[in-house]
C-alpha cells in the first residue's frame, strides 16, 4: 500500500507540475496537434483517405508527447538535483521508474486519442478493431517513454534532450511506415525500418483501422512488448550508470 501510495504521488507530482511547461506543450501537444488537423483538413471529405492517415497520426502523437514529457521531467530535475534525491526513495528501482514514466505514458496514450475524437467527427469509425488498437497505443506509448527516458538521462538540458529525441523521431516518422509502407522503401532501408519499434506499432495500427498490415498482430505486439523490456532495461542500466554506482 505505502508503494502505491509513493508511485501515486510522484506521478501527481509530475503531470501536475510538467505537463504545461513550455517545450512539453510545443513539441509534446501542439506538433502533433497542427500535424493531426494539417492531414486531417487536407483529406476532408475523403473517408479512405482519412482512415489511412489515423494510423500514422496517432504514432505521431504519441511519440511527440511521450518523448517531449519525459525531457522535461527528468533533465529539470537533474538540474535543481531532485532527480538524485528522488533515488533514495525506500522504492525497488524498477518501480521507482515506472512511476517517474507513469506520467509520461498517460500523457502519450492520451494524446493518441485526440487524432481519434477529431477523425470521428469526419468518418465512421465502427471498423476499428479496439481490441488491437488500444494494446498497440499503449505498447508505442510504453516503448517510446522508455526511449525518452534513456535519452533524457543522457544529458543536461531540456533543449540537448528535445534536439536528440529529434535524430529518432523524425527518421522513425518517415521509416516506420507511418504515412506510407515499409515496402516502399529502399532495399537498405528496410532492415533499419524493421530495427524500430515504431514500425511494429505503426503495423498493428493500420491492421485495428483498416484491416492492412504486413505481420500478424500477435507478432506485432510480442515485439513490441519485447522492445519495451529492453528499452526499459537499458534506460535502467544509464541511470545506474550515471547516478547509482
Amino acid at each position: 500500500m505505502k508503494w502505491a501510495i509513493a508511485i501515486w504521488a510522484i506521478l501527481c507530482k509530475d503531470m501536475r507540475t510538467y505537463y504545461l511547461k513550455p517545450p512539453n506543450v510545443s513539441w509534446g501537444i501542439i506538433f502533433p496537434l497542427a500535424w493531426t488537423g494539417m492531414f486531417f483538413i487536407k483529406s476532408a471529405g475523403e473517408v479512405g483517405s482519412i482512415a489511412s492517415l489515423l494510423p500514422g497520426v496517432v504514432a505521431v502523437s504519441i511519440l511527440f508527447g511521450t518523448t517531449s514529457m519525459l525531457a522535461v521531467t527528468v533533465t529539470f530535475e537533474k538540474k535543481s538535483r531532485s532527480f538524485e534525491r528522488l533515488l533514495l526513495a525506500p522504492l525497488p528501482f524498477e518501480l521507482l521508474m515506472l512511476a517517474k514514466t507513469g506520467g509520461a505514458i498517460l500523457f502519450g496514450v492520451a494524446n493518441a486519442f485526440v487524432p481519434v475524437i477529431m477523425a470521428a467527427f469526419l468518418i465512421d469509425l465502427g471498423g476499428i478493431v479496439w481490441s488491437i488498437f488500444i494494446p498497440a497505443v499503449v505498447l508505442v506509448a510504453l516503448a517510446s517513454t522508455f526511449l525518452g527516458l534513456f535519452i533524457a538521462v543522457a544529458v543536461s538540458e531540456v533543449f540537448e534532450a528535445q534536439t536528440f529525441s529529434n535524430f529518432f523521431r523524425f527518421p522513425m516518422m518517415f521509416l516506420c511506415g507511418l504515412f506510407f509502407p515499409v515496402e516502399q522503401l529502399p532495399s537498405l532501408l528496410k532492415p533499419l525500418a524493421y530495427a524500430l519499434p515504431l514500425t511494429y506499432g505503426a503495423d498493428a495500427l493500420h491492421g485495428a483501422v483498416r484491416g492492412a498490415h504486413n505481420l500478424p498482430f500477435a507478432v506485432d505486439l510480442a515485439v513490441l512488448v519485447l522492445f519495451c523490456a529492453g528499452l526499459f532495461a537499458l534506460s535502467l542500466w544509464n541511470i545506474r550508470r550515471n547516478w547509482i554506482l
